[in-house]
């Protein structure tokens, strides 16, 4: 954030070369000339504000190179022209505020007529060779991209006895045993858009009910081919070895020219996003069901974490990669993968593996992951389940919204409300709360591992029992009662300094908090 700080002069290209670079405030500088071309490069980026500056001249065609942009403010400068066509393959951008007089064309409702001034309006003939024939190479490209795209189309559509070489089914759970891609295609009308029932960052997702009537879920990757198809059958097979009762099972792939298809269990509830977010919110949660899905979904973690071999490090921890069957218990989805896919076809993914809202800062300013990675991004899901709210909401940061009220000790306030009115003891969900933020503390080295949030989540159940873990004591362990013992003793000359505050409010956010990071800390719990 380099806001408000009288910069003067144009801004230089240079800045195109920093290629992991997520967010970029210039905005209330004294900033003039035109915008660099070479922020095309900025594959990564999100969000840019150019704002109260005296730029200049047109808005580059190379800013629709921005696969990752999320938020574009250029208003309030002397911009100028017509606002670039190439915007639309922006599929992550949703802010898009431009607020120049001059500017023109259809993203305004404006026809740019001969009036209108156009950046860059005078032409060397040179020029105007360069740009014919770069037009009718563009064209040629196009025509035979179009080409392309209906001969893949044609053929999976068309029928597959004409294939010189069926695509492989490989199989790796007994339920698709008996089956071939054939009976795939003809259970789905060759992937027929009516068997769709969600998108996802890297594909599409159909649904297919088996000969034995069983339903799965079949997942569409967008790109062609992943980047290196050895690596990726590798990780196919590791994960397709998992069986844990919190991750989703994968049953078999097909990777062909004909598409690249995982299958997977399906279900029944959808994603965790889609019932705290999303639009018809069918279901109301209430806390006992939120909990449930925490500890579920750490439970999960936890495992890929420290008991698989080998251990897998998921990536892209979110609300929607959170899956609930039938009965709401959670279930991980999408782990392992990620290095392996680009993202070609999303609205929040982002160039540094993650999503928007949920990446460790840490990562994205090191470029370093690991399990600290996703025991942050856990965070920022607890901080969902506790308010209902999205982790980025346009302008809005969910985890900068809480910090903030943590400091004036208002963090209740946030609270979703079906979780005030069915939750019976309210000082569960402030734990949860400060478990939240010990998550996602700037530093990993200060974040807990999964084993301890799931341990930490289960003593909050009702009369539950310590989780069974390999170094999990035979003893359980009374979370909340050696919480409160330990914050007595350890506060008792506090407590002597301010007798005339109330028992209940007389310990800050952050001393509740290191007493809970003693509790959690102890690796014999």
């Amino acid at each position: 954030d380099l806001s408000g700080n009288n910069f003067s002069g144009p801004l230089p290209a240079s800045i195109g070369e920093l290629e992991h670079l997520l967010t970029l405030n210039l905005s209330d500088n004294k900033l003039d000339g035109q915008l660099p071309a070479e922020f095309g490069n900025l594959r990564s980026i999100q969000i840019i504000d150019l704002s109260f500056n005296g730029i200049t001249g047109s808005i580059p065609v190379e800013f629709g190179q921005l696969q990752n942009i999320v938020s574009l403010i250029l208003k309030n400068n002397n911009l100028q022209g017509e606002i670039p066509e190439q915007l639309t393959n922006c599929f992550s951008l949703t802010n898009l505020f431009l607020g120049n007089p001059m500017l023109c064309g259809d993203w305004l409702g404006s026809i740019c007529g001969p009036s209108m001034p156009k950046s860059r309006a005078v032409f060397s003939r040179a020029a105007v060779v360069c740009m014919t024939l770069g037009f009718i190479t563009l064209v040629a490209m196009t025509i035979l991209a179009i080409y392309k795209s209906n001969q893949q189309k044609q053929v999976m559509k068309g029928p597959m006895k004409s294939v010189a070489h069926p695509p492989k089914l490989v199989v790796l759970h007994m339920d698709m045993a008996i089956h071939t891609f054939d009976d795939i295609m003809r259970f789905t009308d060759n992937l027929s858009d009516k068997y769709i029932i969600g998108y996802g960052a890297s594909s599409t997702v159909y649904k297919c009910t088996l000969k034995n009537s069983r339903p799965i879920a079949i997942k569409r990757l967008y790109t062609h081919f992943p980047n290196n198809m050895r690596e990726f059958e590798t990780e196919l097979e590791t994960i397709g070895s998992i069986r844990h009762r919190n991750i989703v099972s994968l049953h078999g792939y097909s990777l062909s020219p004909y598409g690249n298809l995982l299958f997977y269990d399906y279900m029944e509830n959808g994603s965790l996003w889609d019932l705290l977010h999303g639009l018809s919110k069918k279901v109301k949660l209430d806390w006992e069901t939120r909990l449930k899905i925490a500890v579920g979904a750490a439970q999960g973690l936890a495992y890929l974490h420290h008991d698989c071999s080998p251990r897998i490090i998921h990536r892209d921890v979110k609300s929607s990669n959170i899956l609930l069957d039938e009965n709401f218990e959670a279930h991980l989805s999408d782990f392992g993968i990620a290095k392996c896919i680009p993202t070609t076809k999303t609205h929040t993914s982002t160039y540094v593996l993650g999503t928007i809202g949920y990446i460790d800062p840490e990562y994205a300013r090191t470029s370093r992951l690991n399990e600290k990675s996703d025991v942050y991004s856990f965070g920022i899901v607890l901080l969902e389940l506790l308010t209902g709210k999205k982790a980025v909401d346009n302008e809005s940061n969910l985890h900068q919204l809480i910090l903030s009220k943590a400091d004036d000790n208002t963090v209740m306030e946030a609270v979703d409300p079906e979780v005030s009115v069915t939750c019976m003891n309210l000082t569960h969900v402030r734990k949860t709360f400060q478990l939240a933020l010990l998550c996602t503390k700037r530093h990993p080295s200060e974040r807990p591992t999964m084993h301890e949030v799931a341990r930490a989540l289960v003593s909050l159940l009702p009369s539950a029992p310590a989780p069974k873990l390999c170094s999990a004591p035979t003893k359980p362990v009374d979370y909340a009662r050696f919480i409160i013992d330990k914050g007595l003793q350890r506060s008792q000359k506090e407590q002597q300094q301010r007798q005339q505050v109330p028992q209940e409010t007389n310990s800050s956010d952050a001393q509740w908090f290191a007493r809970f990071r003693e509790v959690i800390s102890i690796n014999t719990l």
